[in-house]
């Protein structure tokens, strides 16, 4: 391209219409590929140093340290939004499928490894109860036939206008969605060790296994359909390449750059202000900040209808998260059944999940998510050693009685390191880099209310409808995206809410200036 042709696409950019995005975090990166593919002129702030949000990852004497989520399902999705952009997923981003996708173990001693091939899956329900096999089957086809309603439907188009949810009340009423996904799971197997491994997967997007709508039971189903993938580099490896797809689109992605407001004129959001003062106009603004911090923060001196600080307040969050990411020296060989996904159960499932949501007590007991990614990415690791990441679900800041993360820090660290000798012994004393988050960091990294996890939890009265919707409705031209919007957490999730946010946003062509 020579000079003339770069002057004349920069100046043609710039009479193209501008949406602000806040928040570079997955689902924010995705909005403005969207965006950029529609026509507009998109501009992405964040206050961090890399693009990825929750998907971000440091680096800490070669160990790279993969901040959150680990696994990628649903690829197709990840295949749709790079199509949109004229591009291919696969030749940017090397996907790995996992298989076990995770193994489960109990405090008995017994384990389940949870994998696509049904037979091999039906085999594991048999060696662990032979008469709950029926059960499984059955199961698994009313996962199959939410997911078609919850995730394919419903997932992927607004919920935004009340008359659509009273579309779907009846579905909701024949698929029993008022019934929890523990409850679900109980009504199919009678083994306690089965009803968890078919009910835990709500964690993984911030909600009470027990609480939360029998609907994400489609979880099973999509597991099994598409696989369980690791992409190599990690997520934050899908974020750098969504960034730069933004910056050849003509897009500009400003880190380490904060929003401290949305501007409005006339009812309207007109582009946002910078911590620094400088105003960055707009005709459109995309807040993938989580909704509470949009709407108690972002819009502070904006009158709310819905989304005062009073509902807010009222709202039920998602649970915090303690994680700790570890080094290990010379171990790469060391413990060779520990693969890359471990969850390691408790004594107590039902009773644990009760303290974290509703008592908001730290328990001494805890149940752990082991990510080992060196054994599938070298490049998490110096040559022999391993990266760990250990997450333990923990009460929000936001009960009566919050967790003081500066006293039990290191005592909760030293908890779990004496729970994780069981599994990796002698780790300890192979400890290389570490670093740890507690609800305090997702408060202050992330601006996660009450310093959650996964923003507003998804059960069934805060699902849909009933989230905050993909377009505002407190002020005109502000759209939400990510895990605090429909249709949720969770990487699909927040994928999905990007696409759910084109089919809201103007055409380019009738956007006026």
């Amino acid at each position: 391209m020579t000079e003339l042709d770069r002057s004349l696409s920069m100046a043609e950019a710039a009479t193209r219409p501008h949406a602000a995005v806040v928040g570079a975090g997955i689902g924010g990166l995705a909005a403005a590929m969207r965006l950029g593919a529609m026509g507009y002129r998109v501009t992405v702030i964040d206050r961090l140093d890399v693009p990825g949000g929750r998907g971000s990852a440091i680096w800490k004497d070669g160990h790279r340290f993969d901040l959150g989520p680990t696994i990628v399902t649903v690829p197709q999705l990840f295949k749709e939004l790079w199509a949109v952009c004229g591009r291919d997923f696969h030749e940017d981003v090397d996907l790995r499928p996992l298989d076990p996708f995770y193994e489960i173990r109990w405090p008995d001693g017994s384990r389940f490894s949870a994998r696509q091939d049904t037979e091999a899956m039906r085999e594991e329900v048999r060696r662990l109860s032979p008469g709950d096999l029926a059960g499984y089957d059955r199961f698994l086809e009313d996962a199959e036939r939410r997911y078609w309603i919850g995730f394919e439907d419903i997932g992927r188009r607004s919920m935004h206008r009340f008359r659509d949810l009273l579309a779907v009340l009846p579905i909701f009423a024949r698929l029993r969605a008022d019934r929890s996904v523990y409850g679900h799971a109980a009504r199919r197997v009678r083994d306690e060790r089965l009803r968890m491994a078919l009910s835990f997967h709500p964690l993984f997007i911030g909600g009470d296994p027990f609480r939360v709508t029998s609907m994400y039971i489609l979880v099973s189903y999509l597991e099994k359909e598409f696989g369980v993938h690791y992409a190599m580099g990690g997520v934050a490896e899908i974020a750098r390449v969504m960034a730069a797809i933004v910056a050849r689109q003509g897009g500009l992605v400003r880190l380490e750059t904060e929003v401290d407001e949305i501007v409005t004129s006339g009812g309207r959001a007109s582009g946002v202000r910078l911590t620094s003062g400088e105003v960055i106009d707009a005709d459109i603004v995309v807040s993938n900040a989580d909704s509470g911090h949009t709407y108690s923060r972002l819009l502070r001196r904006t009158e709310r209808r819905r989304w005062s600080d009073r509902k807010l307040g009222r709202a039920r969050w998602s649970m915090g998260l303690y994680v700790w990411y570890f080094g290990t020296k010379g171990t790469r060989e060391m413990w060779p059944d520990v693969g890359h996904h471990t969850i390691l159960n408790g004594p107590r499932y039902g009773g644990l999940v009760r303290d974290i949501f509703r008592k908001g007590r730290l328990s001494d007991d805890m149940s752990l998510y082991i990510h080992r990614p060196s054994v599938t990415d070298p490049s998490a690791a110096p040559e022999g050693d391993d990266t760990f990441y250990v997450l333990s679900p923990v009460p929000h800041l936001g009960h009566d009685d919050p967790v003081v993360w500066d006293t039990e820090r290191e005592v909760y660290r030293q908890k779990v390191e004496k729970v994780l000798e069981s599994v990796i012994p002698g780790f300890a004393d192979r400890l290389g880099p570490q670093h740890v988050l507690t609800p305090v960091e997702f408060g202050s990294r992330y601006l996660a209310p009450h310093g959650t996890g996964f923003s507003i939890e998804p059960r069934i009265l805060q699902s849909a409808w009933f989230r905050p919707h993909n377009v505002s409705e407190e002020i005109d031209g502000l759209f939400l995206t990510g895990a605090g919007t429909h249709p949720g957490a969770g990487l699909p999730g927040v994928i999905s809410s990007a696409e759910v946010l084109a089919q809201l946003v103007p055409d380019p062509a009738e956007v006026s200036r």
